[in-house]
């Protein structure tokens, strides 16, 4: 005969052991200092800028 599972402390130990996952990539996401960010995005309004500087009108 089958076992029986109980779906609700199957959802919490999956959850328990996706949380440090999802930690970790929060860390990498968020966890970064204003002047890195800020290197970032003057990054990205460079490469914005060159875009758009190179378009033919």
């Amino acid at each position: 005969m089958a076992e029986f599972i109980n779906l609700n402390k199957a959802r919490k130990a999956k959850a328990r052991a996706d949380k440090p996952i999802r930690a970790q990539e929060n860390r990498i996401r968020f966890g970064r200092t204003r002047s890195e960010k800020a290197a970032d995005a003057a990054d990205k309004a460079r490469i914005a800028k060159k875009l758009d500087d190179s378009k033919r009108d």
